[in-house]
């Protein structure tokens, strides 16, 4: 009886001993277990938290993709209405400059005719004149036309004496038919040029010969005006001495043209301009 008990003793002491060993390794198994499932559940709770930072990015991201769209939607807007100005303006430029084309072609076109008239004129007048002074020489006076006016040369020996201002009875009545086309001429304006050559000369009436040149250029102006009737507005004097020579003074000829007296008759195209205008 006695060893059946010791038997019986160190059966339930190899039982239990077996039993713990199973139970210790189940432990350690599920402790493990349960370490796997910890770092699991951290890798997805990172996860979940990357992707909810993701999330968070991409909604800012369309919320600025919204913003710009809004933006661009409104600057488009915009430009539309800046191009439909600047069509506007242009197509206001483009009309303006085809009526600036059109009106300068017209302007153009009145300039020519007023160039055109103001040929005839002069070539009719300067007829009128030579016609009335036909019975002079070349060497004496001589009549041209030069940018649109008409010129009449009188040379010294017609008019005065060397060194004076007092007028040939010849040069007077040159003068006399000159005065006698102009005033039944419309429209023109005169000036009285004295000339000299460059031979100094100094007397007790002339200082120089600017002095002689614009005291002969008075005297025929008011030969003209006073005696023979020609309107005192319409006429100007001026005396240029030595100054426009249209000869060198190296020769006695040379010398001789210049000793001149110049009447230059300019047409007064105010009424025609008015009337182009």
């Amino acid at each position: 009886m006695k060893n059946t008990l010791c038997f019986l003793a160190i059966l339930f002491t190899f039982g239990f001993l077996g039993t713990s060993c199973v139970s210790g390794k189940k432990f350690k198994a599920t402790q493990l277990r349960i370490v796997d499932l910890q770092r699991d559940s951290l890798l997805a709770q990172n996860q979940i938290k990357a992707c909810s930072i993701l999330v968070g990015n991409l909604k800012n991201e369309r919320s600025d993709l919204l913003g710009d769209k809004k933006s661009l939607l409104s600057d488009n807007k915009t430009l539309q209405v800046e191009n439909k100005l600047v069509q506007n303006d242009f197509d206001e430029l483009s009309t303006a400059s085809e009526m600036t084309i059109t009106d300068q072609e017209e302007q153009l076109k009145n300039l020519n005719k007023i160039i055109r008239i103001q040929k005839e004129l002069m070539n009719k007048l300067k007829n009128s004149i030579s016609d009335a002074l036909m019975g002079y020489s070349i060497d004496e006076l001589y009549v041209f036309t030069r940018d649109g006016k008409v010129y009449v040369s009188l040379k010294e020996k017609l008019l005065f004496p060397s060194g004076s201002n007092v007028l040939n009875a010849k040069g007077k009545d040159a003068l006399k038919a000159l005065v006698t086309v102009l005033v039944n001429t419309r429209d023109i304006t005169v000036m009285v040029e004295g000339h000299t050559d460059d031979v100094p000369i100094k007397t007790a009436k002339f200082e120089d010969n600017w002095d002689l040149s614009t005291s002969r250029a008075t005297t025929i102006l008011r030969i003209m005006t006073n005696e023979y009737g020609f309107d005192s507005n319409l006429i100007t004097a001026s005396g240029k001495g030595k100054y426009h020579p249209v000869k060198s003074n190296a020769t006695p000829e040379g010398n001789a043209a210049n000793r001149r007296t110049e009447i230059i008759l300019t047409p007064d195209l105010k009424e025609l301009y008015s009337l182009m205008n």
